[in-house]
């Protein structure tokens, strides 16, 4: 996947049937979507693929206690069967995760127990483990680290587990390889109208500032919590329908929660439900729900946020997690689409919502990462109808996505790049600086950086090692650190003057202080 050969495309294909605006989670879904059913597809992405609220998940491929909780239903079992399809079409970047629900009550252990027996009934056959009720001698020994003080035991139940950033890329490389075009760093600055109808749009290249008039059949906007930006291109009389919601998380080493269980912390200060989660040998402990006023590039974690997070967390936790232990703290932004006279975004409904203008343009929004090829299909779906294409029916319930293999090694430290696996060691042996470690503290060897630069279009340092290796929200610091020889890497790759290197290591280490934790 080269940026080169995709800017070449634009120039020999006339029209497109769908232009997909965002390379965030439901865009990229919605192109390997239409792509993979034979349509002439483009997805266009301002900054890198995944750059805001899809890279900053917590990680889970869950169905959403807390919405069976709330009596969704319907979320509920949506979600569930989209975990189950994910788990089998994409086993390189996900896994099985047992988590453990302490209590600290007896009645509060069977209540919970009854209630994820119920979680687990639902997913039906794609099931994936047999929640249990433990005694509190059985959740200390699975998770050392928990309070033990009036423990009275807790609940054993299973959900799945991904990479965010490396399956939006992943989902990038499908789109290609089922024939579509997907290109980071391309600026939808208007939608493109004929007769008072949405056909296609205007970009701009932000690497080159070359500018381009692209048609299409029918326009889909799929750019999460800037939805309401496009929406007004296309009319500028159009209300805002999103109300923005902040997570936020903070990452620490796993001695302070050691073993390979999750925790669910199932009722904190605001009712929401709080994650302690191991993920690629740190933890990440979130989220929050916090409302906010406008929808930014690289929104940061509030002081009222982390303080809650340490308050909550440190309650279930014999560990006292301080500012001290946290080695990285990342925010995003949920898309939440606004509900009549309710003003609380942790009330707001995660469904998705999918909008079609007076003049064609088709909106989806809302939702979460488990559901994305559902409001991929559903989006698509509307699209056809919206444009007049020749109907085809989706095939992404059973679309091996890019990496794919039967066999997955968790123990090697390439086990995510799947297929590719083999291919990124074949690479390291051109070169025997390129099998170094970029960081004394991490697996990733410069071979990746390479890897990125030639196969997983990375344009910048940041693209590197925030998304397609993902030091920066494990350890700031560390990524800091090895900053200087990825940049390096990629300017001679690249052939990148000295300006280039010295601009990129300006502008990343400005961006990686946000990840960081002040005393």
């Amino acid at each position: 996947m080269q940026r080169g050969e995709m800017l070449n495309r634009l120039d020999t294909e006339t029209e497109w049937d769908i232009i997909i605006i965002g390379g965030g989670a439901t865009g990229l879904g919605t192109a390997a979507d239409a792509a993979s059913r034979g349509y002439k597809t483009l997805l266009l992405e301002r900054f890198d693929f995944a750059k805001g609220t899809s890279s900053r998940a917590t990680k889970l491929v869950h169905g959403g206690v807390r919405y069976l909780a709330q009596g969704n239903i319907k979320l509920v079992m949506e979600a569930l069967r989209e975990r189950g399809i994910l788990l089998r079409n994409a086993p390189h970047l996900t896994r099985i995760q047992p988590f453990i629900l302490p209590s600290y009550s007896w009645w509060q252990k069977w209540f919970y127990g009854i209630g994820l027996k119920i979680y687990d009934l639902m997913s039906g056959k794609l099931s994936i483990g047999k929640t249990r009720v433990l005694s509190s001698k059985t959740i200390l020994q699975y998770s050392p680290a928990v309070a033990h003080t009036k423990l009275s035991g807790g609940i054993l139940y299973y959900d799945g587990q991904f990479d965010d950033a490396r399956l939006a890329l992943n989902l990038a490389q499908t789109v290609v390889e089922q024939g579509g075009v997907v290109l980071n760093y391309m600026e939808v600055f208007d939608v493109r109208k004929e007769n008072g109808k949405s056909k296609g749009i205007y970009a701009e290249d932000m690497l080159t500032g070359k500018e381009y008039e692209l048609k299409s059949k029918v326009v889909i906007n799929a750019t999460g919590v800037f939805t309401d930006d496009v929406l007004q291109m296309d009319d500028d009389m159009q209300h805002s329908i999103i109300s923005p919601s902040q997570g936020i998380h903070l990452v620490v080493d796993k001695k302070f929660f050691p073993g390979d269980y999750a925790m669910m912390i199932p009722k904190t200060d605001d009712g929401r439900v709080l994650f302690a989660v191991p993920w690629h040998g740190k933890v990440i402990i979130g989220t929050t729900d916090t409302p906010v006023a406008e929808a930014l590039f690289e929104p940061r974690a509030l002081e009222e946020e982390i303080e809650f997070v340490f308050r909550n967390v440190n309650r279930y936790l014999n560990s006292g997690i301080t500012r001290a232990d946290v080695k990285a703290v990342f925010a995003g932004l949920r898309p939440l689409v606004k509900a009549p006279g309710q003003k609380k975004t942790a009330l707001m409904p995660r469904d998705h919502t999918i909008i079609v203008s007076k003049s064609g343009l088709v909106t989806i929004t809302g939702g979460k990462w488990t559901t994305y090829r559902k409001m991929a299909k559903e989006a698509v779906d509307n699209a056809l109808f919206v444009g007049k294409l020749e109907r085809r029916l989706s095939v992404t319930e059973s679309l091996h996505i890019h990496g794919w293999c039967e066999q997955v090694n968790s123990a090697d430290p390439l086990h995510y790049y799947g297929a590719d696996a083999a291919a990124v060691k074949k690479l390291a042996e051109e070169n025997e600086a390129w099998k170094e470690q970029l960081h004394p503290g991490f697996p990733y060897i410069k071979a990746q950086v390479i890897w990125a630069v030639r196969n997983e279009m990375a344009m910048t340092v940041e693209d590197v090692l925030s998304r397609r290796i993902r030091m920066l929200f494990l350890d700031a610091r560390a990524a800091m650190q090895a900053a200087p020889e990825v940049a390096r890497l990629m300017a001679e790759e690249m052939g990148k003057d000295e300006n280039w290197l010295q601009d990129q290591l300006q502008n990343f280490t400005a961006l990686a202080e946000g990840y960081l934790l002040g005393m």
